[in-house]
């Protein structure tokens, strides 16, 4: 006869194992997404510290917000119409080859608008830093080639084929890093010949992806289903560029008032800060999956509150481990890098308030909330241009201005977070 005790001890670990076989396909789809994250993020420290290490540090500054900037133009791309296309391949995917027609049909009617759009930033931010040429190029990088590449990671990750997004993700980010180790070997190390290093790079990725990674469907075009979702798509390509706006719109302050030095100090901060998204990010982008499919999956109060408490959490002991390795081994990362390591630690709460920010935009658009997603990160991207002004005219000054960020973003999260869960109170709206 079996004892009694050996039996209640077997029970929670029965119950952990059917658990976790119920939940296999599910954790198998985490850890592919989580191997892409992981490869990415080994790459994208390395193309940092490559190109960190081989611009000036005035230059790399530059650079880095020609970048931002062009993260934020790319997506008048298309019109946000990415956006149809991620729920298309999410729910019925056998429509990809026709929504993918109307992206085509709408990156061509957006690329006016693209173009009269970087004409501008130059004029306000980059006259007399850099050549429009160079310019130009950055942005064609960030716009036209890997704008298309995201989109290509979006399909496979709304079809849940997530390891092939993951490949594709660590092969784009490989390929810059790449590019940055062959430019740091060249006798021109000059901005204008790393541009062209960038462009390259970015084509390849572009290549690779439509050659080998998009689904095979036949391109149709039917402008009835576009026009009728174009609204839907015209609100997240405004959201998301005021969400890019609110994320790197910092750069670009920093840069007009603190001057390029400065701009690449503070570029190195967050790019180090960035690297601490990157896992986090794949679980959200899951959750928002689950949520697109169950809207009402997140009603639990305690749950809400502890997905944020670990989002925190993860984030600062991340950068707190990065600090800590910078500390004792400041040159680790580079002696351009050397300059800002010591900083590093003066970020502590950025990270978690940063991600939880970019976390809670994302509650919205899963629950088709894309109109007062834009309103939300319009207030944001305001609020976060009149703090940092206010700051930058008190101090330009690196350690103090980084110090200072803390209760910036702070107030940006706690914002965010009553603007967002006021929201969440209201239906979801139906996909």
């Amino acid at each position: 006869m079996a004892d009694p005790a050996d039996t209640s001890r077997k029970r929670p670990l029965s119950r952990l194992v059917a658990l976790l076989s119920e939940r296999r396909g599910l954790l198998r789809d985490y850890m592919a997404a989580v191997s892409g994250a992981g490869g990415r993020l080994v790459f994208s420290l390395a193309y940092f510290i490559f190109l960190a290490n081989t611009l000036s540090l005035a230059d790399f500054g530059v650079f880095a917000t020609a970048s931002a900037a062009g993260v934020m133009l790319s997506r008048i791309l298309g019109f946000g119409f990415i956006s149809a296309l991620y729920r298309v391949a999410t729910i019925r995917p056998r429509l990809i080859g026709t929504f993918t027609g109307g992206f085509i049909l709408l990156s061509a009617l957006s690329l006016p608008v693209l173009a009269l759009a970087s004409l501008l930033t130059f004029a306000l931010f980059f006259d007399g830093l850099l050549p429009l040429k160079v310019f130009a190029m950055v942005i064609a990088a960030e716009a036209l080639l890997w704008r298309p590449v995201e989109l290509a990671i979006i399909v496979n990750n709304g079809l849940g084929r997530f390891g092939k997004a993951s490949l594709l993700t660590i092969l784009g980010t490989a390929m810059r890093a790449l590019a940055a180790g062959v430019f740091m070997l060249q006798a021109d190390v000059s901005l204008a010949n790393w541009a062209l290093y960038y462009l390259a790079a970015n084509a390849a990725v572009f290549l690779i992806a439509f050659g080998i990674f998009y689904p095979r469907q036949r391109i149709k075009f039917r402008p009835r289903l576009y026009w009728r979702r174009l609204a839907d798509s015209l609100y997240v390509a405004g959201a998301e560029i005021l969400f890019y706006l609110q994320m790197e719109f910092d750069k670009l302050v920093v840069l007009a008032i603190g001057g390029a030095h400065l701009a690449g100090i503070y570029a190195v901060i967050m790019r180090l800060v960035d690297l601490t998204a990157i896992p986090i990010r794949t679980f959200t982008m899951m959750l928002v999956q689950r949520m697109m499919r169950s809207p009402a999956m997140l009603s639990s109060l305690r749950l809400r509150a502890g997905i944020e408490l670990g989002v925190f959490a993860v984030s600062t002991a991340a950068l707190c481990a990065l600090a800590l390795v910078l500390y004792f081994f400041p040159n680790a990362l580079g002696r351009n890098i050397a300059q800002a390591a010591g900083l590093v630690i003066l970020a502590l709460a950025i990270p978690g308030a940063r991600n939880l920010v970019e976390y809670q935009a994302e509650l919205l658009f899963a629950r088709g909330q894309t109109g007062v997603r834009a309103i939300n990160l319009a207030l944001l991207a305001a609020a976060k241009a009149i703090l940092l002004v206010i700051l930058l005219e008190h101090t330009t000054e690196a350690a103090e201005l980084i110090w200072s960020l803390n209760p910036m973003f702070a107030i940006l999260y706690l914002t965010s977070a009553a603007l967002t869960y006021s929201a969440l109170r209201m239906r979801a709206k139906k996909i």
